[in-house]
């Protein structure tokens, strides 16, 4: 392909999963566009990750997964025509999507050789495995893009200034009534839908205990289903405790976390959201590969997380982590101490 071809043409990056997932893919976006600033950059992911999609300014057009699997076969096959892409990567592998990029013609079909079908789907292999990998999900994603002859070395410190992911929209009456000026707003979002370990309610408790009511003002986010599980046990020593739990989608959620001063949670989709705003993300971690910060740290330039140094596997087939529980309130109130006083 011709430079001048290659600076216009238009790239696919596909990834169907998580809110935290599709965040950490953004800058992939970005690496395209600060080496090939013409080029059309789409983003096909579920509905309920387009709110994230769409706040990013290296993305030329959102698509929907969701509206393209429920076509017919050979209306699919038709719509991915459509796209005239010149470029599809796989970032997270799926395999009818997989098989459609390559009926469809695609002419650059990129994805791991790590997936069976991708050795007849696509046609530029790279050998990229992610479980036993010291590099962190952001970095791995970027390593797609060396059959485009993009071979940049990123270290997690680039990873900041290449989500390109912005909220300026207004709040709404809830977000607006949450907030206070005169003290440092903190996000509190203690569950995880089961795609992390938690550090647990109690935890949280004895946290909302430390700190100064007149120096923190927090917030409850979160899900209905998980505001309903857990607001008895913090509102009942927490009375000062704002909770927006159920009260907002999640274009609402990511407007509101870019007014707020800083988020606390576990390896989460919303923590990823605050780093990528720039906002104090503050991750609690537990220490077993893969799920540890090494892969899925929060990457923002106040982003920072708490993990028990120690090898644990005891929690591999329980959803409770003795060792991410173990992680002192204290210590955390430490950090948040420091966080208000640049605020």
């Amino acid at each position: 392909m011709s430079e001048d071809r290659r600076h216009n043409q238009h790239i696919v990056i596909s990834r169907t999963d998580g809110i935290g997932d599709v965040t950490l893919t953004l800058p992939v976006a970005g690496v395209l566009k600060r080496h090939f600033p013409t080029c059309k950059v789409s983003f096909l992911g579920r509905d309920y990750t387009q709110a994230i999609i769409a706040h990013c300014e290296h993305v030329d057009t959102c698509l929907s997964w969701d509206d393209l699997s429920a076509l017919s076969p050979k209306d699919q096959i038709r719509a991915f025509e459509k796209l005239e892409a010149d470029v599809f990567i796989h970032v997270f592998p799926v395999k009818e999507i997989a098989r459609l990029a390559k009926k469809a013609e695609i002419p650059i079909r990129i994805g791991t050789s790590h997936r069976v079908y991708h050795l007849n789907t696509c046609n530029k292999l790279i050998n990229l495995g992610r479980k036993n990998s010291d590099l962190h999900e952001a970095q791995l994603n970027v390593k797609l893009l060396s059959p485009l002859g993009i071979t940049d070395e990123m270290s997690k410190d680039d990873i900041p200034e290449l989500y390109g992911f912005h909220s300026e929209e207004p709040l709404t009456p809830d977000g607006t009534s949450a907030l206070d000026d005169s003290r440092f707003n903190l996000i509190i979002h203690p569950r995880s839908k089961g795609s992390a370990r938690e550090w647990g309610v109690e935890n949280y408790v004895q946290l909302l205990k430390l700190l100064p009511q007149d120096t923190f003002n927090v917030i409850l986010t979160g899900t209905k289903e998980e505001g309903a599980a857990i607001r008895g046990n913090l509102f009942s020593e927490n009375p000062e405790l704002t909770d927006l739990s159920g009260r907002l989608d999640l274009a609402e959620l990511i407007n509101f976390i870019g007014h707020a001063d800083g988020l606390l949670a576990a390896s989460t989709g919303p923590l990823h959201i605050a780093s990528a705003l720039g906002k104090h993300a503050i991750g609690i971690y537990a220490p077993r590969r893969p799920i540890h910060p090494v892969r899925w740290a929060p990457l923002g330039t106040q982003a920072k997380y708490f993990v028990l140094e120690k090898k644990c596997g005891e929690c591999k087939n329980d959803e409770k982590c003795a060792c991410i529980a173990a992680i002192p309130p204290q210590e955390v109130l430490t950090h948040l101490l420091e966080c208000s006083k640049g605020n």
